[in-house]
């Protein structure tokens, strides 16, 4: 049996068990984000076969061609809707593009909503008219677990379990179906994802297609994490770092190439990056700064922080 590099967690024993089981739950989940800033996570109620379709429909698209892709990527949305193409993004300490293209789905709300311009409409493509839709559907399913996850870990702060409801109604989430192609020449220094930390409150991650994903563990090495079949994988994101004045940890994590052997194969991923609404204040929580943790953070909102780090990464110019 494969050794495990990360814990795994029930999340049923939250949104389902007894008052003792949720109590569990919350140490647990509360324990592995302060102490590893990721977790596995089983029975989150996402279904697989959700899942298999949305991974199915994204092979689909990645295979068209480039023109037919770029058909679909709107550079004025700095890469938050439709398609960004490969070697576009990279992380926000380095030069060199990641080998990687992408398609973003968000957040929808009603043209007559107060903010519906911020929250731009998503695309469509008429080649794969199911992508999308099945897309939007992946997306509320990981919203609705990435809420329980929330609410267990306001419980773990003492804020009150309904601390985050209000802040991530409509928040600017986005689901992100990842394409690594084929490594058809020696890369000189680019790896599929250079090291980074997320931006968001939490990432949820289904399984990719292939290996790769290693976090930087508390003994400075490499680790792979390798989630069980229906586990997906969850980590905190750098805004819930900020807030919590770095008691939660967003760990540095990367995707680093396949064996030579296995450089024809792709590799495809599925995250689903849990934001708040933009307005929402970053500014760290009382009860997390004191003497042994001293303010870490200037105050900021989930908006402003946003827009900073997609200047760093070079979606937006």
């Amino acid at each position: 049996m494969r050794k495990r590099t990360i814990p795994v967690v029930d999340l049923s024993k939250f949104t389902e068990g007894t008052a003792a089981e949720q109590k569990d739950f919350v140490a647990e989940l509360g324990r592995a984000f302060h102490e590893i800033g990721f977790v596995g996570v089983v029975n989150h109620g996402i279904s697989k076969d959700l899942i298999d379709r949305f991974y199915a429909e994204s092979k689909g698209f990645f295979g068209m061609p480039v023109a037919t892709k770029r058909g679909y990527e709107i550079k004025s949305l700095a890469g938050q809707r439709g398609y960004t193409s490969f070697g576009t993004e990279h992380a926000k300490q380095s030069e060199v593009a990641d080998l990687k293209e992408f398609f973003q789905i968000g957040q929808e709300v009603g043209a007559d909503h107060p903010k519906a311009d911020l929250y731009p409409p998503n695309i469509h493509v008429k080649e794969a008219p199911a992508f999308t839709q099945t897309g939007i559907d992946l997306y509320h399913a990981f919203e609705k677990a990435g809420g329980a996850l929330l609410r267990a870990i306001a419980v773990h702060l003492e804020l009150g379990e309904s601390y985050f409801d209000e802040k991530i109604e409509e928040g600017n989430s986005i689901l992100r179906a990842i394409h690594y192609p084929p490594i058809t020449v020696a890369p000189e220094s680019a790896i599929r994802a250079e090291q980074h930390e997320d931006i968001n409150l939490i990432t949820l991650l289904v399984g990719a297609s292939a290996g790769g994903l290693q976090l930087f563990n508390m003994e400075e090495e490499w680790v792979d994490i390798m989630p069980e079949e229906e586990e997906i994988v969850i980590n905190v994101g750098d805004m819930l770092q900020r807030l919590t004045n770095n008691y939660l940890k967003s760990t540095t994590h990367r995707v680093v190439n396949p064996p030579e052997s296995e450089w024809h194969l792709p590799r495809l991923s599925i995250p689903f990056f849990l934001h708040p609404k933009g307005d929402m204040d970053l500014t760290c929580l009382d009860k997390c700064v004191d003497e042994t943790r001293p303010l870490a953070y200037e105050p900021i909102t989930a908006g402003e922080y946003l827009d900073e780090r997609l200047r760093e990464i070079g979606l937006k110019k």
